[in-house]
């Protein structure tokens, strides 16, 4: 029978191994924490290796990423997909173990972790999912989702910013089922903490509304299994389990010290370290009893199986509700989705009015929301600006969370993450929103929504120097480029209630892809489109407006800057230029379509080609080219009224038609 110990030290064996054949990675934290990882995986985590999409099933976040063998161990010991093989291919090239832990690469990995905070918001969000989730569909004596959020997390995670953020909001929301174990091993790369880390955890945590179980040895088993017995019991709060943990441990002449944190302990440590720990066995040998000890599948099937049942008497006596939690959790769209969408649309295009397209999408919210049950809406305190809620809105709240919209508060950063979570989780197309300038707060969640190919969508208003008075504090001017630029993504940036609605279909029918929705603060004029133009807007750029033959110029504009060209198009007409207009909402869906429709909206032989937008301008030149022109930005904003800022900076009808014209004359 194999003791506690020698579980742990299986997961000890197999980080220093693992780290030391690929010359690189952290052995320091697995070897601290594998006696805390040991106890949650066999005596509590709800899982089943068989199955690791399983709804129900616990989540477990490793936001120290850096610590990847840990999660790599206790998945390849637990009997998921994941064999030694594998582990022997940790840090290598197209490898499932990769050195942070990521997403889509190995089963049972819930989200990519190692940018530090990020893993525990993200938790908080897959907390904040199961708890929404359940109040919408749980009936007395049907708790059919009901599952815990666990976080593995260390110093790091703690000292950035957005984890103040995340947990703030999880203990106001009251989020029970979330539990996160703090390694307070004392040491970061730099070395010992103290010089930089003094706050008082255990007292910012309970501020924050948490349970908190304080110094809890985190190589004593029976106090860990103490530890998260009570912190189950706790159903009203989060809870922190403070572990004090010696970081390497078992490694004789390094544990303790940041000289393990980052780095192999090298060979001879290594054998050091396995007499120190009793572990005789060859690198990467596990013994059958230790895997016999570990298990896995056959309780998670049995666990799995329990679930079905009970699913199964719900769906007898909710028959609706279960299949619409199905549907949810399935990421389908509604049987009459796509028929109300494109009569929404069609509607639009024919009764349109001049509005701003921020208010253009939460109309679109009131239309889309009541057959889209599975939005979950919410804004960084800036709900009345961002227009995010719409007629069927209800808050969530710690005392009732069967609501559909989230107040993030000022916490840009941690709401986007949260989101990421909730997306993860599953059941809900979560959307939330900021002031488009303060993106640059959450620019990183928004990377790892791209690198997680999760379709979280991200709403960001006031979306140019056209928001006027606030300045170039709050005037955004390169952030659209820097999100159409990163791979995996989408960005509409609409010149219309139309464009805006055909956005909003894209980005609630991604499956791969997060979206960010650009919006105006100031009113735009409805274009007239033909039918095929009207097709054509879901192709990210497209023909408005052309001229009665071949065209010899072609303006190219987005958002709040189409009206101006096609103003600028009738005076260049009147002159008798042949001009084509191009709408092109979003570059990444247009550069998506073949050859022959770009070549139909943007002929080569074109070569005269003038692009508009009040944000960087040399992004433009890929599509204007070396001979064309752009009127863009090249400074920041200013504070004046937005006409006058559009003057200053050369957004006029009459400079678009001079500068086509030097083309063309």
């Amino acid at each position: 029978m194999s003791s506690r110990k020698e579980l742990a030290n299986a997961i000890r064996a197999l980080s220093m191994d693992a780290v030391q054949k690929a010359k690189s990675g952290h052995p320091g934290a697995p070897m601290g924490m594998a006696d805390i990882a040991e106890v949650l995986w066999r005596d509590f985590l709800k899982h089943n290796p068989a199955n690791p999409e399983w709804a129900d099933r616990d989540r477990f976040i490793l936001s120290n990423g850096h610590g990847s063998m840990l999660i790599y161990s206790l998945l390849h010991l637990s009997g998921y997909d994941l064999s030694i093989e594998d582990l022997k291919q940790f840090r290598q090239l197209h490898s499932k173990t990769p050195g942070h832990p990521e997403y889509g690469y190995a089963p049972g990995i819930e989200t990519t972790t190692g940018p530090l905070g990020q893993g525990i918001t993200n938790g908080v969000g897959m907390a904040l999912a199961e708890k929404v989730l359940g109040a919408q569909f749980n009936k007395p004596g049907h708790d059919v989702v009901d599952h815990h959020t666990y976080v593995f997390m260390g110093d790091g995670c703690l000292m950035e910013g957005i984890s103040h953020e995340a947990c703030s909001l999880a203990g106001t929301l009251g989020l029970g089922k979330l539990v996160a174990f703090w390694d307070d091993n004392g040491i970061s790369i730099d070395g010992e903490v103290d010089g930089w880390f003094s706050d008082d955890t255990p007292k910012r945590f309970e501020s924050y509304g948490w349970h908190v179980i304080p110094a809890v040895d985190g190589h004593d088993s029976a106090a860990i299994k103490a530890a998260i017995e009570a912190a189950k019991a706790e159903t009203g709060k989060p809870t922190l389990i403070c572990t004090k943990t010696i970081i390497g441990f078992g490694s004789p002449n390094k544990s303790g010290s940041h000289d393990c944190h980052g780095a192999p302990l090298g060979d001879e440590e290594i054998a050091a370290t396995r007499e120190f720990l009793g572990w005789p066995h060859a690198p990467f040998e596990i013994p059958a009893n230790v895997y016999e000890a570990w298990g896995g599948k056959a309780q998670g099937a049995a666990v799995e199986s329990a679930w079905d049942q009970k699913f199964a008497a719900y769906a007898a006596e909710f028959p609706e509700l279960a299949a619409e939690l199905k549907r949810r959790l399935a990421g389908e769209m509604p049987a009459d989705w796509d028929a109300h969408v494109q009569a929404y649309i069609a509607d639009l295009q024919e009764n349109a009015n001049k509005v701003a397209t921020r208010k253009a999408s939460q109309d679109c919210l009131n239309a889309f929301g009541p057959v889209l049950p599975e939005l979950l809406g919410g804004s960084a305190d800036l709900t009345p600006s961002n227009l995010t809620n719409w007629s069927g809105s209800k808050s969530v709240t710690a005392e009732d969370a069967s609501g559909n919209y989230m107040h993030y508060g000022v916490r840009e950063f941690g709401m986007s993450a949260i989101m990421n979570g909730v997306t993860l989780h599953g059941g809900f197309k979560p959307y939330g929103a900021t002031f488009l300038m303060f993106m640059e707060y959450a620019r990183n969640a928004v990377r790892m929504a791209a690198l997680m190919k999760q379709p979280t969508i991200f709403v960001y208003t006031h979306d140019s120097i056209g928001l006027g008075e606030d300045g170039p504090t709050h005037q955004p001017v390169e952030q659209v480029a820097s999100l159409r630029m990163t791979p995996n993504s989408t960005t509409w940036r609409p010149c219309d209630a139309v464009e805006s609605a055909v956005a909003w279909r894209h980005a609630v029918e991604s499956t791969d892809s997060p979206t960010s929705l650009i919006f105006s603060r100031q009113g735009l004029a409805p274009m007239a489109r033909n039918e095929q133009a009207l097709a054509d807007v879901a192709k990210g750029g497209y023909v408005l407006k052309d001229s009665a033959g071949k065209p010899e110029l072609i303006l190219i504009a987005t958002g709040s800057e189409v009206e101006l060209v096609m103003a600028a198009a009738e005076k260049l007409e009147a002159q008798g230029k042949a001009v084509r207009v191009v709408s092109m909402p979003a570059t990444e869906v247009f550069d998506a379509q073949d050859a022959a429709y770009r070549e139909s909206v943007l002929p080569s032989d074109v070569t005269s080609r003038v692009a508009v937008e009040a944000l960087i301008a040399d992004f433009w030149y890929k599509y204007v080219g070396l001979d064309g022109r752009v009127i863009g930005m090249t400074t920041f904003g200013e504070s004046a009224p937005a006409g006058e800022l559009f003057k200053l900076f050369g957004f006029t009808v009459d400079n678009v038609v001079e500068t086509a014209l030097e083309l063309v004359d």
